[in-house]
């Protein structure tokens, strides 16, 4: 399998990317291909390797319509290959798919790497930022916005990640062989790489893709905890440094650092119980123990590295009285370790000092061990009396080398590693009170209701359910003695419709410690819904005037964080209002916590897809309401993002620092005027596009059987049945409407139809109701909002296909609404364009664009196997779920996953 080197334009025009594509990356494409194909021919012998050149050919010429070649003809051979050789054909593509994106990431890699300072330099580097910061508002206030700044990305288990870890694992260590190819001279060890590379390859090919077991809470957890060991433990004091190097030029090394550790990192994973029944107070506490292994374990080793390296003598360097105080509180804490330490570096009392922190951070790790440190900033004081005494001896550098590192990564992630969210739907909590009410109506503050509540009336059982809510508050407390408040205390309430929905939180935790003292809680409401987006400044105000809610906001200083969903707000009135809902409420939240006086920061639940949320995260930051972001940006990172933003170093230190630039510069000056100013001159256009796009939406998903239907166009109901995640695909046993299903499955399942409705379906209407193209063409170029919105969505349109599309609609009977979405599709396509100016999708990113036609063909192959699963499914009126037809269509789905690089 070989790279394509044109394809045809969806004006028929015959377009020639070799030159658009670096040569590199064809180069990187076009051998890993080969290599796949020698596996097809080593394992499945020229009949395998014959079908899929054959289908790989069917497919590209029917894309570029070459010599009358149709989809109908790909569909007809693809139909042809008997049951075996169709699965094996899906898990070719699939394979290549993997390769070529592992060739892309190591492409981005290498420019990257190729562009060196000049990459921190950019425009869009914190230090860049700064720069134009301190041009605004002066030296003095940019250093002091510096120093609050806070980027907070949150991992979490939501199943968007189609891929097994044992497949990441494989691509990971072919990305690795890369990476060493790329070194080597001698033809020797080119021969020899090129032979372990065949070996992973093949490996890669016999490795099932698909799950045959859901993964557990604790499995999401670890998985998670790769990407914690293998790049942020040592990338984030990197971005530290590299912004660090860049405020202090030539004095770096020499004088103390003055880069902020920015960057807080929190977890869901373990912590997110909505709708997840496997997610229980026991599995928190695992995964909060988990997260707290692997950190100290990080910090152990890190410590004994810049220990080992402190070999600086006490006459050259002496000690200062601090130090030596501190080695004596050492000593008589543990007399052994301390002179087993000492007998290696008897005059070295900085790395003496150094090495039994090391010791003590190892006592942490083993729970009740004497030399265990209670809290981190215990540790952080230890740390701070070596720096100051290696620097009032001249040793600068060894004060802010290393050391500084160590510094900055037990700020960023203490003794916990990831704050550890607890989220819980507000119904779940009503629930539980009742029942505690019920059993306990003096306590409650209420009497008994109806019947006659005589003396030999007994309380209802408590259900197991009101048990588990009840601890998890318990075990909050725990994780908070044991690692300290910032491990486990906010506590998010989804579907927050009312203040009573906050101070239920409080109460419960309050009933569930009895005696015992109630944890520290930031009790956080998710406004997801439309109608909760609309009334969330009134239910804040009211949660305002509640106790609970007063004494927490006395205790931290008036700082309240509120979060946006973005799923469920999108899904309720489609994409377009959704984006124009989530704006009003955020500038309406931020002017009411500016009148109460509240430090706000806003997290926003935005997920993978366009349709829920995704695209560009820093140009997404850029485009808030003046005062929403305020130097503080808090975000969800879930399934295939994770791995995709932080999966490789390079790349996350990269991302790290453009949210961070971002973060900064969203509460500029100009920044913050020209978002105003754009909403106020463009609101009446807001106010039509609004309307118009919610009743092209409800249109359809308002239409009689729309649900039944939907389950009937799109592989909705399949994709639950892959083992993704811990989490089920839907709230109840069916799904009898919209309201039943869960944002991600309706996203995906959209995606795989290669019709990507949920993140543009209703825009071609919005704007036909506008209809003066020279005010839209304003609005994009001066809008950011518009501009974002409109460039997700020719994103998301470039991956859909109209004629694939009229295949998966086709396998249901209701014209009706398959000519709906095709208008809408038309429609949608033709304003995109004619707002931005552009012959065809993408036009403005020429890479990108024709990245993604060079991969639709192949992608077109899954399609078709997908498609004819479907309707043997749907023929067969469902079948078995574990037969032939349900196996390739899980395979082709992931091979779709992969090839359209996102799912939910």
């Amino acid at each position: 399998m070989t790279d394509i080197e044109t394809t045809r334009r969806h004006d028929g025009s015959r377009d020639d990317i070799s030159g658009a594509v670096d040569g590199s990356l064809r180069q990187d494409v076009s051998y890993l291909g080969s290599l796949l194909g020698r596996v097809l021919r080593e394992s499945g012998g020229a009949e395998l390797f014959q079908a899929v050149e054959d289908v790989r050919a069917a497919v590209i010429a029917a894309y570029e319509g070459a010599d009358g070649a149709s989809l109908d003809d790909a569909q007809r051979l693809v139909d042809a290959l008997d049951q075996e050789l169709a699965e094996q054909v899906a898990r070719a593509f699939t394979c290549y798919f993997h390769l070529s994106n592992l060739a892309e990431e190591h492409h981005r890699v290498r420019v990257l790497r190729r562009r060196g300072s000049e990459a921190s330099a950019a425009g869009d580097s914190v230090s860049a930022t700064l720069r134009q910061l301190t041009d605004e508002v002066g030296a003095e206030e940019a250093s002091k916005r510096l120093d609050a700044l806070r980027f907070h990305p949150v991992l979490t288990a939501h199943p968007t990640e189609a891929r097994r870890r044992a497949v990441a694992s494989s691509i990971r260590r072919i990305s690795d062989l890369m990476t060493d190819r790329d070194r080597l001279e001698n033809d020797v060890a080119v021969a020899e790489a090129e032979r372990r590379l065949l070996e992973e390859v093949d490996t890669l090919w016999r490795t099932s893709p698909i799950r045959t077991t859901r993964p557990t809470p604790l499995d999401e957890v670890r998985t998670a905890m790769s990407i914690f060991d293998q790049t942020l433990f040592e990338i984030v004091p990197q971005v530290y440094r590299l912004l660090d190097d860049r405020l202090l030029g030539d004095a770096a090394g020499r004088e103390p650092a003055v880069a902020p550790a920015f960057m807080r990192l929190g977890t869901w994973i373990g912590g997110d119980r909505d709708g997840n029944p496997h997610v229980t107070a026991e599995v928190t506490r695992a995964a909060a123990d988990i997260a707290a292994e692997h950190v100290l374990l990080g910090l152990h080793r890190a410590t004994t590295r810049v220990g080992g390296t402190l070999t600086l003598d006490e006459a050259e360097t002496p000690a200062s009285a601090e130090l030596v105080a501190l080695a004596e509180a050492q000593r008589a804490m543990d007399a052994d370790v301390a002179s087993r330490i000492g007998v290696r570096s008897p005059h070295e009392l900085h790395r003496r000092v150094l090495m039994f922190v090391a010791a003590r951070i190892d006592a942490t790790r083993r729970e009740g061990a004497p030399l265990a440190y209670g809290h981190p900033d215990e540790l952080l004081a230890d740390l701070r009396v070596v720096q100051q005494s290696l620097r009032t001896a001249g040793a600068h550098r060894s004060a802010n080398g290393d050391l500084q590192g160590l510094v900055w990564q037990v700020e960023t992630f203490g003794f916990h590693l990831a704050e550890l969210e607890v989220r819980q739907h507000s119904q779940v909590h009503r629930t539980a009170l009742e029942e505690l009410r019920a059993a306990d109506p003096v306590a409650g503050g209420e009497q008994p209701t109806g019947g006659d509540a005589g003396a030999d009336t007994a309380p209802p059982a408590r259900s197991e359910m009101t048990d588990e809510v009840l601890s998890v508050f318990r075990t909050i407390a725990d994780l908070q003695k044991r690692y300290g408040t910032r491990a486990a205390s906010r506590y998010i309430v989804s579907f927050t419709q009312s203040s009573a929905d906050l101070a239920n939180v409080y109460e419960l935790a309050e009933r569930a410690m009895g005696d015992e003292p109630a944890p520290v809680l930031d009790v956080i409401p998710l406004f997801e819904t439309f109608a909760d987006l609309e009334a969330s400044t009134r239910i804040l105000d009211e949660a305002l005037r509640t106790e609970a809610v007063q004494k927490r906001l006395a205790a931290t200083g008036r700082r309240l964080e509120v979060m946006l969903g973005y799923s469920d707000s999108s899904k309720d009135v489609g994409p377009v209002s959704a984006t124009f809902a989530l704006y009003s409420a955020q500038a309406r939240i931020a002017d009411w916590a500016a009148e109460n006086d509240i430090e706000l920061t806003l997290f926003h639940g935005r997920g993978g897809a366009l349709g829920r949320g995704g695209g560009p995260a820093n140009e997404a930051v850029l485009a808030q309401p003046p005062a929403s972001v305020d130097g503080r940006f808090k975000i969800t990172e879930q399934g295939e993002v994770i791995f995709a933003q932080y999966g490789n170093k390079t790349i996350a230190a990269r991302h790290v620092e453009q949210m961070a630039a971002a973060t900064l510069l969203a509460s500029s000056p100009s920044n913050e005027q020209a978002n105003a100013t754009a909403a106020a001159r463009f609101a009446e256009v807001a106010s039509t596009m609004d309307v118009a796009s919610r009743e092209a939406f409800f249109g359809l998903v308002k239409a009689d059987g729309f649900a039944s239907w939907f389950a009937a166009v799109t592989p909705m109901e399949e994709v639950g049945l892959l083992a993704l995640g811990s989490r089920p695909a839907r709230r109840g046993l069916s799904v009898e409407s919209l309201e039943d299903l869960r944002a991600i499955p309706w996203v995906f399942a959209w995606t795989q139809a290669r019709i990507n409705l949920a993140g543009w379906y209703g825009l071609g209407s919005a704007l036909e109701a506008v209809g003066d193209l020279e005010l839209l063409r304003e609005a994009y170029a001066t809008w950011p909002l518009f501009s974002a919105m409109i460039k997700n969505v020719e994103m998301s349109l470039a991956k859909t296909d109209e004629h694939i599309a009229r295949e998966y609609l086709a396998l249901a009977d209701r014209d009706d609404l398959a000519e709906r979405v095709l208008d809408e599709m038309a429609r949608t396509r033709k304003w995109v364009l004619a707002v931005s100016g552009h012959g065809e999708v993408l036009d403005g990113r020429p890479v990108l664009s024709r990245a993604v036609r060079l991969r639709s063909p192949y992608v077109d192959a899954l399609s078709l196997l997908q498609l004819r699963a479907l309707r043997a499914i749907r023929v067969a009126g469902g079948g078995d779920p574990a037969d032939a037809d349900h196996r390739l269509l899980l395979l082709s789905v992931n091979g779709i996953a992969a090839g359209l690089q996102n799912t939910g």
